[in-house]
């Protein structure tokens, strides 16, 4: 919950001015901005030509219905969304977003003509306890296990690791490679090689302009999922400059 509309705005202004020569062959920029923020920075991209994606940061999983202050899939593809990010650790651990409702949003975002942004990560004391695989396979099977093969070519996943979102902990590279090695491994298992080679994965936990160099470089991490960082301009464009 950060920024109102207005200052979303100015964030997303400074943001496309920065970009105003960025290439989005080389890198894709998006940016998912509250509910209440996502028709004005619709708005704002279009008339400025700005280079930007824009995605939400959930949905629920019914196209309809009596479900007050919830927001349908089809509400956020009107407002041209792309994305749409799912199953957070935030929500997961804060509100106990379960791996049955990640895997529902994760199907009707894809009915209603969405990407999903499918997250999974283990807590400290999963990790501390050597249960890091077992517990991101866990969390890709039940999103992604009733998803056709070809279907599931577009979907990204975000490896963000529990204990380092908004914590200043950062997983090391050689780490955050490895864990997403491992989830290609598992995609591969699901979809078969030539699909899990397409499916973009990002690293998510604590990512700045000043490692998000190093934290990309694995061949397997295809780009970032930024939290606090993309709150402040400055810090996010680098981020966006240190993956080309």
């Amino acid at each position: 919950m950060n920024k109102t509309h207005l200052e979303a705005m100015r964030l997303v202004q400074e943001i496309g001015h920065e970009l105003a020569d960025h290439d989005p062959r080389k890198v894709e920029v998006a940016v998912c901005p509250p509910f209440t923020s996502l028709r004005t920075i619709q708005t704002l991209i279009d008339a400025d030509r700005y280079e930007l994606v824009l995605g939400a940061q959930n949905m629920y999983a019914a196209t309809e219905g009596a479900y007050t202050g919830e927001v349908a899939p089809g509400m956020l593809k009107a407002l041209n969304c792309t994305y749409v990010i799912v199953g957070h650790s935030e929500r997961r651990e804060l509100l106990g977003e379960t791996d049955d409702e990640v895997a529902a949003k994760a199907a009707l975002a894809f009915d209603t003509g969405l990407i999903p942004i499918v997250c999974c990560g283990e807590t400290s004391s999963e990790r501390a306890a050597g249960d890091t695989r077992s517990k991101v396979e866990g969390q890709m099977r039940a999103a992604l296990g009733g998803l056709p093969g070809e279907r599931s070519r577009s979907v990204v996943i975000a490896y963000e690791p529990i204990w380092a979102i908004g914590t200043g902990e950062t997983a090391t590279p050689e780490d955050a490679q490895d864990t997403i090695s491992y989830i290609r491994s598992v995609l591969e298992s699901l979809f078969g090689g030539a699909v899990a080679g397409d499916i973009r994965i990002l690293y998510g936990g604590s990512v700045k302009s000043g490692n998000a160099a190093s934290l990309l470089k694995g061949p397997d991490v295809d780009g970032a999922l930024v939290g606090g960082a993309s709150t402040d301009a400055a810090e996010f464009v680098g981020i966006v400059k240190a993956a080309l």
